[in-house]
């Protein structure tokens, strides 16, 4: 999967996709990033890039002709499964989403800033709108990231065992259940004995059954879907 980046402040993607699980993705060639800085397309001197907002009012815009530019480069080179604006008005990002994204091969992200972008690339170009939660960030690279993070672990072959996100919360629409590990006590705290057993199909029946009552303590709305 190739994932293209368009940002004005590209510092802020450096640190995450540098560590970890991401890090071995890249490594291994599963996972190809790549950060466009906007203000290389930015207009005059001063590579502009935003500008104020028709009709007045606080907060600046980013402006159509520098982020049309960049995503016209970009599209120079290859065609795209999706144009993914990444703002807090958009589709709620989900585990279903998120299986469903990381089956293609390429996609663009841009990351908004001040007010947001310019109406019309919203109309004419961006092909999804995603949002990772009901509030604002400063900008879309930290969302960008979320987004990846989500992405990437479901690449075949990133994860060491790859049976491991199958098991994640929210694969099977509801929350996993309580895991553990050594020693079996701990100031007077017990695994339960179950899990000690060595008996697959009882622990993988607890299992169920303890992922349906953490779901239903916590997430009732999941089982009500």
């Amino acid at each position: 999967m190739r994932i293209d980046i368009i940002s004005i402040v590209p510092q802020l993607l450096e640190s995450p996709f540098q560590h970890s699980i991401l890090k071995r993705a890249r490594e291994k060639g599963l996972l190809d990033l790549h950060v466009c800085d906007l203000r290389n397309f930015g207009l005059g001197k001063n590579k502009q890039v935003d500008d104020y907002q028709y009709g007045g009012g606080a907060g600046m815009v980013m402006m159509i002709e520098p982020l049309y530019e960049a995503i016209s480069s970009l599209k120079q080179k290859r065609d795209y499964d999706e144009i993914i604006y990444l703002t807090p008005d958009g589709e709620r990002l989900d585990q279903k989403m998120a299986n469903a994204l990381s089956l293609k091969q390429n996609l663009m992200l841009i990351c908004g800033h001040y007010k947001g972008i310019d109406e019309r690339l919203r109309e004419h170009v961006v092909t999804r709108e995603i949002s990772i939660g009901d509030y604002v960030l400063s900008g879309g690279e930290l969302a960008a990231a979320v987004l990846v993070d989500a992405l990437g672990r479901l690449i075949p072959g990133v994860l060491n065992d790859e049976s491991s996100a199958l098991s994640d919360s929210f694969q099977d629409g509801m929350l996993a259940p309580a895991v553990y590990t050594r020693p079996a006590e701990f100031l007077g705290w017990k695994v339960p004995d179950i899990l000690l057993s060595g008996h697959e199909a009882k622990i993988e029946d607890w299992r169920d059954k303890n992922a349906i009552s953490r779901t239903r303590r916590k997430r009732p709305d999941l089982l009500k879907e």
